[in-house]
């Protein structure tokens, strides 16, 4: 199977200009302070569209550095399952900040979709991973001929099986992949309709807790040369607005990830409600990624004087993309290269 094509959907929203205020499966909430901001240099909303997953960027949520930060400004979050639907949003202007995976945030940039990477949350390591129910026969990636794999579409978890069954010699023909949402994923596997997933936390640990069992992760799928990572877009037109506003979520996401880093009973207990996970599970799932701070960000996103690593890891996964068929050209680095922010580190 391949990659479903994104192009159509969004040059359809681009073109009408549809204004929407959240996507299929996303999740709203509005939090506000109790001053009112002055500086008209501020906005008066923020609208920040997150994943649940378990990095520095969810642990400022939880712990509302953001509402802190900015008291009289209306923070609105949306919760995403899947990146096609940040692009759509990010496309009809919906939300100004959010996170994206590398191959969805690859395919908005390649079809010029009016935002800029700022941030890289996290390296994907064993955080996705393909989990094979005990009783499938699978024990290995080669004994997925044959066998039911479930994984969201365009997404890193859907780049990395690909990756794999590429790695190891083995023909997507060979696997039935089907199209499927974390939550759909969870549901067909508790009724015996697919043999395994590739998926990320925190369903993955519930696939394991109901006889499942890891056969690889995306950890090992990057030895092989397919990294995949979680980074922060913010939308154009409120970069040239509010640069300073953005200036200062990145100080936040600083504060976060290296809060993050301690592992401290509060920094776990923040994050196991917003995953709901248990502490124990939400541990494993903190050590599943390699998370980054400010000081870490040079080596990805680059300064003004050295580009960093990430343009050539977005121009790797465009190159693959074009490959699936799921985008219709893969630009050179260039392009990639202008789509990171790196002068909002100065």
């Amino acid at each position: 199977m391949k990659i479903k094509k994104y192009t159509v959907l969004l040059s359809a929203i681009l073109s009408v200009g549809i204004l929407i205020t959240g996507c299929s499966g996303a999740k709203t909430a509005s939090t506000t302070g109790n001053t009112q901001a002055s500086d008209s240099a501020l906005p008066k909303e923020i609208r920040l569209g997150y994943f649940q997953s378990p990095n520095g960027e969810l642990l400022a949520k939880g712990e509302k550095l953001l509402e802190k930060k900015f008291p009289g400004i209306s923070i609105k979050y949306v919760q995403f399952d899947v990146g096609r639907d940040v692009n759509a949003a990010m496309a009809s202007g919906s939300i100004d900040i959010a996170t994206i995976g590398t191959p969805p945030g690859t395919t908005g940039i390649v079809n010029d979709l009016p935002y800029k990477i700022y941030y890289l949350h996290d390296i994907i390591g064993s955080s996705e991973a393909l989990v094979a129910k005990n009783t499938s026969g699978i024990n290995s990636i080669a004994d997925v001929k044959g066998k039911k794999i479930a994984t969201p579409f365009g997404l890193t978890s859907h780049y990395s099986l690909l990756a794999a069954l590429k790695q190891n010699n083995i023909s997507e023909n060979d696997v039935t992949i089907l199209d499927m949402s974390a939550q759909d994923i969870i549901a067909a596997w508790s009724r015996g309709e697919i043999d395994g997933a590739y998926i990320w936390q925190p369903a993955q640990s519930k696939l394991v807790s109901d006889g499942g069992k890891v056969i690889l992760s995306s950890e090992d799928v990057a030895k092989g040369g397919a990294v995949t990572g979680e980074f922060g877009i913010v939308n154009n037109d409120f970069a040239a607005k509010y640069p300073d506003v953005v200036k200062a979520y990145i100080d936040i996401l600083d504060e976060a990830t290296k809060s993050y880093k301690t592992q401290s009973d509060d920094v776990v207990k923040t994050l196991s409600a917003e995953l709901g996970l248990s502490a124990e599970d939400t541990k494993q799932a903190m050590n599943q990624i390699s998370v980054l701070d400010k000081s870490e960000q040079a080596k990805y996103i680059g300064t003004a004087d050295n580009q960093g690593t990430l343009p050539q890891i977005l121009k790797d996964t465009s190159d693959f993309l074009l490959t699936q068929k799921a985008v219709t050209t893969s630009p050179d680095i260039e392009t990639f290269k202008k789509a990171v922010r790196n002068d909002l580190y100065n």
